[in-house]
């Protein structure tokens, strides 16, 4: 891996913008967007479509251990729980996003409190027209590349709603130049540790994770998607030992992952140890790969720094271009 091959492989550049993920993270921070207050809420909807879904599954992390419900939309119908009570965050990076428009116009009609992210196109407009809560928060090369800058600028406007101190969000920010420093392109070497999981990924990738560390998980797999352009499949670690691990008596070029937190439950931990034995057992090979320590955001942000990158690495090992989703362009083009 050198910057040659970057250069010459990911024709938009994906890389500089992963770069400078931890400046663009602290940036966002301190942003002048003017924050907003929502009160007596006891429900919140994160509704969104591909890179902007995966800031609504970090944020239902966050939350889960709260006494907020939260409910994700990844598609056109909100829940009937919706009330006066509820807040629906619908985030567009792009703003055109056909899915999360139907939801906003749904929830325009409802008893419930709303706040809309984009970065303009037809949720702008429709914000204006309806009087709707509405930020703007600019597209970085992508949806998925624009991730930090939408984290943060959502936590500096909805601070409020958030149970996570300013200290933890600068802690989390602080492990993102950490992590800078080992995964960049300023070290292309072998011990680069988005290289080294990028050069063991050969086949299809299964992740197994823990339900705290889910939407670490699921971006993996859509960033192996579509920037690697390869199937993979992640799973919750206790559900597949009930019928997923079965899959396991046959021959297969899957290649499980377990992703782990430093402070997992304990039988969640205990599942994992067995699991890794099994494996051992019947000389199936697999990556561990654990979260730094910290907060939840601190530990999803690292991970999903790492995969991310990862991501472009084994795309460029594979002399693919990262940026173009040209099926999913295909797609939006017949809606």
């Amino acid at each position: 891996m050198d910057v040659s091959l970057l250069e010459k492989y990911d024709s938009q550049k994906m890389y500089k913008i992963y770069d400078d993920w931890p400046n663009l993270a602290k940036k966002a921070y301190a942003s002048d967007l003017e924050s907003i207050h929502f009160e007596g809420i006891a429900h919140i909807v994160f509704a969104g479509m591909g890179g902007s879904s995966a800031i609504g599954d970090l944020f239902a992390s966050i939350l889960s251990k709260t006494n907020i419900h939260v409910t994700l939309v990844k598609g056109y119908l909100l829940p009937k729980t919706v009330d006066k009570k509820t807040l629906v965050i619908t985030t567009s990076v792009s703003g055109n996003t056909v899915e999360t428009l139907t939801v906003l116009e749904s929830a325009q009609k409802l008893d419930c409190q709303i706040i809309a992210f984009c970065s303009g196109g037809k949720m702008e407009q429709y914000c204006i027209d309806n009087e709707i809560n509405f930020r703007i928060i600019n597209s970085i090369h992508s949806p998925r590349a624009s991730f930090v800058t939408y984290v943060y600028s959502i936590l500096n406007i909805l601070h409020d709603i958030f149970p996570i101190n300013e200290t933890d969000i600068f802690s989390s920010i602080d492990s993102l130049f950490v992590m800078h420093k080992q995964i960049s392109s300023n070290n292309l070497i072998d011990s680069n540790p988005a290289i080294h999981l990028a050069n063991w990924i050969t086949g299809i990738p299964l992740i197994y994770y823990p339900h705290g560390l889910q939407s670490a998980a699921i971006r993996l797999k859509s960033a192996l998607q579509e920037n690697s352009k390869i199937h993979t499949i992640a799973e919750d670690v206790i559900e597949a030992c009930h019928n997923g691990i079965v899959a396991w008596e046959n021959p297969s070029t899957v290649q499980p992952i377990l992703l782990q937190g430093t402070d997992d439950y304990i039988k969640t931990k205990e599942r994992f140890s067995i699991i890794e034995q099994f494996f051992i057992d019947n000389e199936i090979d697999f990556k561990k790969i654990n979260s730094v320590d910290g907060n939840i955001l601190t530990k999803i942000i690292s991970l999903i720094y790492l995969f991310d990158y990862s991501t472009i690495y084994r795309a460029i090992l594979s002399k693919i271009d990262p940026s173009p989703v040209k099926p999913i362009d295909y797609i939006k083009n017949k809606i």
